[in-house]
C-alpha cells in the first residue's frame, strides 16, 4: 500500500505542474490576442490580462509580429 501512496503523490504533483503550465500559457495567449482570461480572486471575477503591466503586453504583441513576419 505504501507504494500506491507515493504514486498518487507523484501523480498529484504532475497534475499541479501541468495545470500551472496550462494557466501560464492561457495568460500568454490572452495577452497576445487581447482575449480576457477570467479568474476568481478574493471572491471577485477579474481579467488577468488587464492586471498585467504594460511592458508584458507590449512584449507579447512584439512576439506575435516577429512570428507572423517570418
Amino acid at each position: 500500500m505504501s507504494g500506491r501512496g507515493t504514486s498518487h503523490s507523484r501523480e498529484t504533483a504532475n497534475i499541479s505542474r501541468a495545470l500551472r503550465r496550462a494557466a501560464k500559457r492561457a495568460l500568454e495567449i490572452g495577452l497576445q490576442t487581447g482575449t480576457p482570461v477570467w479568474v476568481v480572486k478574493n471572491g471577485k471575477m477579474v481579467d488577468l490580462t488587464k492586471e498585467q503591466p504594460a511592458s508584458k503586453k507590449a512584449r507579447a504583441k512584439r512576439s506575435i509580429s516577429k512570428k507572423t513576419s517570418k
